[in-house]
This record gives structure tokens, C-alpha cells and sequence, in this order.
């Protein structure tokens, strides 16, 4: 009940933060306006050129910086620049036809330089708004009798002061070109038609929201998208349930003064987290095979052998993969919870036992609540890693397709499901509408669960 509580406060408080956005967004353009009115005809110098507030101000290497990098956006944006950025809209005009030597244009290639061309755009505004800024500053200093902050000590700052921002710079650089940019290409072809027979060189069109369409109404997608989903939920709930539950169960027994030889209990699970998990889903998926030594013992005991991973061996191949998935994951959160429990607070356990609490009352009142309240941000993790589980039975079962399934199997999970659809069948942008709907599904989650948490909500608690 509290948790539906939560969940209800949660929302009810949404309308007051939206309504707060305008006064945050007002107060940001309060700063804007007050450069508008108040700046003299230097600052309006740096909005019509970059640099030349600098340079009227005889801030001459800061001026000439920044109008090389207005000229050299301008030399870009004339050049590549606006092609790309209409091709990004158009996504290709003229198709290719290989029999005549026509060569088209490539769309996919397009709509990438149009998305770096946008990122560049955004670049160059926050450059030429930090450029207005700096003009105003100046202005400000010389008006209140100030000297101001000359090019070597803006330079020296940089690399004391505010040395985190130039460490940070060609990281975040890197983040935008290699991170950023596949992410929200990934974003945009599900809005594609990109996929099937429509691939370079065929003209790729904008399609809007018609590929969600096909995933979540009546089609060849939908019922297969449903079936995955609905199990894909229970096996991350399932299977975090079970890895998190039993690896501090195991924490426990073996936080127990009466266990012996700790050290070398602690070693077995540690060993199968330490053998790679390929390797052991491969050798869990040889032991139940038809030739395995599972079912050559169910032979030699007079039975017949049993397609444990077979195309009609639903329940039987995801309970499998619970076990394999439990086999490779309780070691760390044993250890985790291993940790956690070392720092626990012994006097509560004492007090407890002297007022008559069960070992079991325990667990509930103090051992549960403490953990979880550490560990919530990596149960989150968990959950997430979970449902976005691709290699447990990617490697115990293949690529299987069964009946009343659209290109997967009945345990394939909607990674397992996406990779089989974009890769192996080329429907790109259906691959990419389930990708944007796993991202929005995980999110919403994990962000509702850690919010109402009381790691979030109680940080001081156990401090």
C-alpha cells in the first residue's frame, strides 16, 4: 500500500513541476533580456560578428578566436553545411539505378551528416551565445571601473580554476561524435521506412509514427511483440528476484560465526563468476542437449531423451535459463551484499534479540531494509542488465523460430527479438522502434523505482 501511495504522490506532483518550467525558463531569460537592453553598441557588435566586441575592446587574441571560428562555420555551412542539413529533411531526392550508372543518393549516409550537421549548429549557438556573454561581461567590468579578464588569465583559469572543463572538453567531444550521435540515429530511423527492401540505394522516407503502428496494432508484428513482451517482464522480475534474494541469502549463511572455512566457500561461486559467461552458457547448453550427459544418464536409466532446449520446450528451456542466468550473477551480488553486511550495525541485531525478535523479524526489520536501501541503484542496474538480457539464450537455444512467433521463439526476449529482425532480416527501423520502445519502458521504471526508493528519498537514514 505505501508503494501505491508513493506512486500516487509521484503523480499528483507532476502538474506543480510542470507548471514551474515556464517561471524556471524566465528567470534563465531574465539574463538575456538585460543584455538586450543594456548592452552598449559593443556587445551589439559581437551579435552581428563574432569577435568584434573583443576587438573594439582590444581583447585582440580572444576577438580574432572568435571570428575565425564564425568564418570557418560560415566556409562549413556554405560548402556541406546547408546540403547536409537539407538532406536531413529530405533524406535524398535522386535514386540510384545501377543498370543506367546512376549513382543516387544514399539516405542513410544523409540523415548521419545532417544529425552531425545539427550538432554543430548547436555547437556554434552556444559558442556565439558565450560570445555575447563575454562582451557583456567586459562591458559590465569597464562600467564599474574594473580591468577586465584578460585572454592569459582566462587561458591560466582554464587550466587551474576551471581545469575540469578542459580535461572534459574533448571527452565530451568524443561523446557527442561516437555516443551521442549513433543514439539518436538509432532514434530517428524508426521514424524511417529504412528496412526490407528499402535500403541504399532505394530513397529511405520519413514514415512518422507508422512503425509503432505495425509493433503495437493488429499485424504480423504485434501478437509476436505482445508474447515477448508480457515474458520478457517476468523474466527480469523473476530472474533479479531470484539472483538478488538467493545472493544474500548466501551473504548471510556465510556471514554466520558458525561457518567454517569462510574463505573457501566464498571461492566456488567466485570461480563461476570468473569463467566467462559465453563459455558457460555453451557448456550449460551442451549439458541438456539431446548428446549430453544429462540426458545420456536418462537413457542409460531406461528413458527417452528429452529436448530440454527443443523447439517445442518452452518452460522447461526458460526455467533453464533462470538457472544459467543464476548460476552466472548470484556470485556478485553475494559479494556485494557480503560487504554491505560487514559495515551492518551490530548493536541493532542486539537490541532485537533482547526484546524477543525472531531471526526472521530480523531480516525483515533490519537486514532487508538496510540492504535495499544500498543496494537499490544496482538492483535497478540488475533489473535493466535483465531485461536487456541478449546472451542467455541467444547461446542456449540459437536463433529458433516457433509457431505463432513472427521471427523469434517463445523465450526470446525483445533484444533477442530486435537483433533477430534489424540483423539477420533487415527490418531496420521495426528493430529500431523496439529499441526506442525497450529504452522507454527501462527507463520509466527504473526511474519511478529509484525516485520512490529510500535511497533517494532517505539518504541520511543509515548515515
Amino acid at each position: 500500500m505505501k508503494v501505491i501511495e508513493k506512486f500516487k504522490n509521484f503523480f499528483k506532483t507532476l502538474p506543480d513541476k510542470f507548471k514551474a518550467i515556464p517561471y524556471k525558463l524566465a528567470k534563465k531569460f531574465a539574463g538575456a533580456k538585460e543584455i538586450l537592453v543594456q548592452g552598449n553598441g559593443k556587445v551589439s557588435a559581437s551579435m552581428i560578428v563574432m569577435g568584434l566586441g573583443q576587438l573594439l575592446n582590444k581583447q585582440w587574441a580572444k576577438g580574432i578566436m572568435l571570428l575565425f571560428i564564425q568564418v570557418a562555420f560560415i566556409v562549413y555551412f556554405v560548402l556541406t553545411g546547408a546540403t547536409d542539413l537539407f538532406g536531413f529533411f529530405t533524406l535524398g531526392t535522386r535514386a540510384g539505378n545501377a543498370w543506367y550508372g546512376i549513382e543516387g543518393d544514399n539516405s542513410v549516409v544523409m540523415l548521419i551528416m545532417g544529425i552531425l550537421a545539427i550538432l554543430i549548429i548547436i555547437l556554434y549557438i552556444a559558442i556565439y551565445i558565450a560570445n555575447i556573454k563575454d562582451a557583456y561581461r567586459t562591458q559590465c567590468a569597464l562600467d564599474t571601473l574594473k580591468k577586465p579578464v584578460s585572454f592569459k588569465q582566462e587561458v591560466g583559469t582554464l587550466l587551474d580554476k576551471n581545469f575540469h572543463k578542459t580535461a572534459l572538453a574533448l571527452p565530451v567531444i568524443g561523446v557527442c561524435v561516437f555516443s551521442i550521435l549513433p543514439i539518436v540515429f538509432m532514434i530517428l530511423i524508426a521514424f524511417t521506412n529504412y528496412g526490407d527492401n528499402i535500403v541504399p540505394p532505394a530513397l529511405v522516407d520519413w514514415v512518422g509514427l507508422e512503425n509503432f503502428g505495425k509493433i503495437l496494432s493488429l499485424g504480423q508484428f504485434a501478437p509476436t511483440f505482445f508474447k515477448i513482451f508480457g515474458w520478457n517482464m517476468l523474466w527480469a522480475v523473476l530472474s533479479t528476484a531470484i539472483n538478488y534474494f538467493a545472493g544474500l541469502g548466501l551473504a548471510l549463511l556465510l556471514n554466520k560465526k558458525c561457518v567454517k572455512g569462510k574463505a573457501i566457500w566464498r571461492a566456488f561461486p567466485i570461480l563461476a563468476y570468473a569463467i566467462p559467461g559465453f563459455i558457460t552458457l555453451l557448456g550449460f547448453k551442451f549439458m541438456f542437449s539431446y548428446g549430453g550427459p544429462i540426458n545420456y544418464y536418462i537413457q542409460q536409466a531406461g528413458g527417452e531423451a528429452v529436448g530440454f532446449l527443443g523447439l517445442d520446450a518452452k518452460w522447461s528451456a526458460r526455467f533453464i535459463g533462470l538457472i544459467v542466468n543464476a548460476w552466472i550473477s548470484i556470485p556478485s551480488t553475494m559479494l556485494l551484499a557480503t560487504g554491505i553486511l560487514s559495515n551492518a550495525n551490530t548493536d541493532l541485531y542486539e537490541a532485537a534479540r533482547v526484546d524477543g525478535a525472531s531471526a526472521w523479524k530480523q531480516f525483515i526489520k533490519i537486514t532487508l531494509p538496510y540492504v535495499l536501501f544500498a543496494t537499490t541503484p544496482v538492483l535497478i542496474s540488475q533489473f535493466i542488465g535483465n531485461f536487456n538480457n541478449f546472451g542467455i539464450f541467444y547461446f542456449l537455444r540459437g536463433s529458433l523460430n516457433v509457431d505463432g512467433y513472427f521471427l523469434a521463439s517463445d523465450t526470446d526476449l525483445l533484444i533477442n527479438w530486435l537483433y533477430n529482425l534489424s540483423i539477420n532480416n533487415n527490418y531496420y527501423s521495426i528493430g529500431a522502434a523496439i529499441s526506442l520502445i525497450i529504452f522507454i519502458i527501462t527507463s520509466v521504471i527504473s526511474l519511478a523505482v529509484y525516485v520512490l526508493s529510500p535511497s533517494y528519498k532517505q539518504e541520511e537514514t543509515f548515515r
